[in-house]
């Protein structure tokens, strides 16, 4: 397991989404437990700078529901009776279908969310593709109040290594750019999945690093992760 996590190795910075003045432009300079621990403080900073929250060209249905502290980017579509709140950020040309929603996460450019889908706390990179019903949750199941976690999520190896600690109770996922997935999928709290890797139908995966260019799938009991052949 490594000792860091550089989110540029998953995600690259956006280019084309108005947030040069941010933190948010330089956000694959970071180390993942870096990021998450200034998180809140670098989302607030960036909307002191913004000129515009909600670009003018984004197109949001009457029917969704966006909260007062997003960042919305141009060419953004967010459909019927979606839900995108807590310091989330969507960023250039994204796509968000319908019933979604989007909590505290950082969505990368031209990347598109089906139907039904639910993210928290969660880093997703650009030209990504996750199908519906996929949910990547953000708490311990293992939390004795689920409304109050305080159980730090961490990565686990294959291995007996040392795992790889977030310090933070409330994280989903690092999903790299160009990732694509079907559907009914649950993955997290705690996941990292590398640049141009596929998750087929019906996988559960949490507290796991997947290499980029992987395959995972699903051959109950266990899950399997394999180079992909592209």
């Amino acid at each position: 397991m490594p000792d860091s996590i550089r989110i540029g190795d998953y995600v690259r910075s956006p280019a084309a989404s108005g947030l040069d003045a941010t933190g948010y432009a330089k956000i694959s300079e970071f180390e993942l437990s870096d990021f998450l621990t200034r998180w809140d403080a670098l989302h607030d900073d960036a909307l002191q700078v913004l000129p515009e929250r909600i670009h003018p060209t984004a197109q949001i249905h009457p029917t969704a529901i966006i909260g007062e502290d997003v960042i919305i980017g141009p060419g953004v579509r967010v459909h019927e009776f979606s839900t995108v709140r807590k310091r989330s950020v969507l960023a250039a040309g994204v796509s968000v279908g319908f019933g979604c929603e989007v909590t505290h996460s950082f969505v990368g450019e031209n990347t598109v969310l089906g139907h039904q889908v639910g993210i928290g706390h969660s880093i997703i990179g650009a030209d990504a593709h996750l199908s519906a019903n996929l949910v990547i949750a953000a708490i311990s199941l293992w939390n004795y109040d689920m409304r109050v976690p305080v159980k730090e999520i961490v990565l686990h190896g294959p291995s007996d290594e040392p795992a790889y600690r977030c310090t933070t109770s409330q994280f989903g996922g690092l999903i790299g750019d160009h990732v694509q997935t079907g559907s009914m999928i649950t993955l997290g709290p705690g996941i990292a999945v590398g640049r141009h890797s596929t998750i087929a139908a019906s996988v559960c995966l949490g507290s796991s690093i997947v290499p980029a260019a992987s395959v995972v799938r699903s051959s109950s009991p266990d899950v399997i992760i394999e180079p992909r052949r592209i």
